[in-house]
């Protein structure tokens, strides 16, 4: 790959020292301070400082929800239009009702499989998923069918009503889309790397077909260093990648995402199709954070999930509060400092499992066994802790029970049901500054990997590649999968202590 320099090479430079050189300086490169500037277009002339996250979020929220109306008026449509073929009185208004249900269970398949705002997807790609998420809307009436009377002919009206949207939707689409580039706010700025010979014709195609979702940028030093606040989110890598594999880690931590893309239909790129890919421009290698559209629904989840399960545990919390008072009088409950969100001091509430002067406990056990010392700063755990009160406390450790208060935690908004766990300070200081701060980009849970895997048993450097793991791989079904999972962990006790 050649130099991205203004003036012409005289001879250029082999494609893998050139690509080195592009990594280098780009990895090299700082970050400004976390505190926005003054925003800019549409959506910033007010000249109003906010963070550059909820800057970059904005424009895709409002994009997603002009693209949300733009399905419902679709639907709208498809209603008046077949308005007078529908029955007249209770059979007609029970229609209706089919037909609102329908439209509201394809809007929630569309929204799951990303079609809002739907970046990075070839045409042929949404009309895959929004044929799909008919498919299985009409698939799941055709199952109330059997079981409803007059069910056949009520399975006829949503047919019909699903596919004369998926014909209205591409135009209503296309008004949507126009709309929100009219607004400003479609698309998000994404950096190309790659050779001179390839970004010319790259940055022709994505503002040729701007449908895609990508205001690209050529590389250049000062955008790099912008890009982790105030500029591109996205890099494009175009071409061979081999000598940048190396490096990735660190691009990752630059860019909210890293595309590897593929051809298009006017320019060969890397030899990977389409098809290759799931319709997408290119295989995402890396991704950062998740949506907003992903971020209600697991805070919706979450409180759906910690308020019936605060009412049901209440007076469970209450009877082993009573029995820790019992053997220790004093508080029942312990609030500790913890590291959360963007580095947010979090009080997580535990039930008190510890003698009150369980640190005068723990020096005096260091002083009379440095093996326990050692085990200590290993695990930062004991498995014969002298600091933890007998029964009501082994109990309340082994089965993760003191852990329960923290779903008032949760309801506040400062944890999570699934995510890493809010370490204590002198827990995090054993583990690296980097890793420190891709454990505050996400809210600490009340269960995890590191959970449901190891529990106690893992040493710092297993914690931190679990932990680590589940970041990268963040998803909701990840998240299900760790949270059903917690209920088998916590009755095998396995490495609780």
């Amino acid at each position: 790959m050649s130099s991205f320099a203004p003036s012409a090479m005289t001879a250029a430079p082999s494609k893998a020292s050139t690509t080195n050189d592009i990594a280098s300086r780009a990895i090299s490169a700082g970050s400004v301070p976390p505190i926005a500037a003054k925003t800019a277009g549409p959506l910033g002339q007010s000249g109003l400082i906010m963070p550059a996250s909820l800057r970059r979020r904005l424009p895709r929220l409002a994009t997603s929800s002009l693209m949300i109306a733009g399905d419902i008026g679709s639907y709208l449509i498809t209603y008046f239009a077949l308005l007078t073929f529908l029955p007249s009185g209770p059979e007609g208004a029970v229609v209706e009702r089919a037909f609102i249900l329908a439209a509201v269970a394809a809007i929630v398949l569309y929204a799951s499989a990303g079609l809002y705002p739907g970046y990075r997807l070839h045409d042929h790609e949404h009309l895959r998923r929004r044929t799909i998420a008919a498919v299985k809307v009409a698939a799941l009436t055709a199952f109330g069918a059997v079981i409803l009377p007059e069910g056949e002919r009520l399975l006829l009206a949503i047919i019909g009503f699903l596919g004369l949207g998926l014909i209205v939707q591409p135009v209503m689409h296309w008004l949507a889309r126009g709309l929100c580039r009219r607004l400003g706010i479609w698309g998000e700025r994404a950096v190309i790397i790659g050779g001179r010979n390839l970004i010319p014709g790259l940055m022709a195609h994505f503002r040729d077909h701007w449908q895609y979702g990508i205001r690209p940028e050529p590389f250049s030093q000062d955008m790099f260093e912008a890009s982790s606040e105030g500029g591109a989110s996205i890099a494009l890598i175009a071409g061979d990648i081999g000598s940048l594999i190396p490096d990735l880690a660190a691009m990752r931590r630059k860019f909210a995402e890293v595309v590897l893309l593929s051809d298009t239909p006017s320019l060969k790129v890397t030899g990977l199709r389409p098809a290759d890919v799931g319709g997408e421009i290119g295989i995402r290698i890396t991704t950062g954070g998740s949506s907003v559209n992903t971020d209600l629904v697991r805070r919706g989840l979450d409180l759906a999930i910690a308020i019936p399960a605060t009412i049901v545990v209440a007076p469970f919390i209450a009877i082993a509060a009573a029995a820790i008072y019992a053997i220790d009088p004093g508080p029942v409950f312990f609030r500790h400092t913890r590291e959360g969100l963007s580095g947010k001091p979090v009080h997580v509430l535990k039930l008190r499992t510890m003698y009150q002067d369980a640190e005068q406990r723990l020096e005096a056990l260091f002083a009379e066994n440095p093996a326990m010392r050692a085990e200590w700063l290993s695990h930062f755990k004991l498995k014969d802790d002298p600091r933890v009160l007998p029964v009501i406390g082994q109990l309340l450790r082994s089965s993760s029970f003191d852990e329960l208060p923290q779903l008032a935690n949760i309801i506040a908004g400062e944890m999570a049901i699934v995510g890493p766990r809010p370490f204590p300070e002198y827990h995090l200081l054993a583990m690296d500054g980097e890793f420190r701060d891709k454990r505050r980009s996400v809210t600490p849970g009340l269960t995890g990997l590191w959970q449901i895997s190891e529990r106690s048993n893992a040493d710092i450097e297993l914690q931190q590649q679990l932990d680590e793991f589940y970041i990268d791989n963040r998803s909701l079904w990840f998240d299900c999968q760790i949270l059903l999972s917690t209920i088998p962990a916590v009755f095998k006790r396995r490495g609780a202590y």
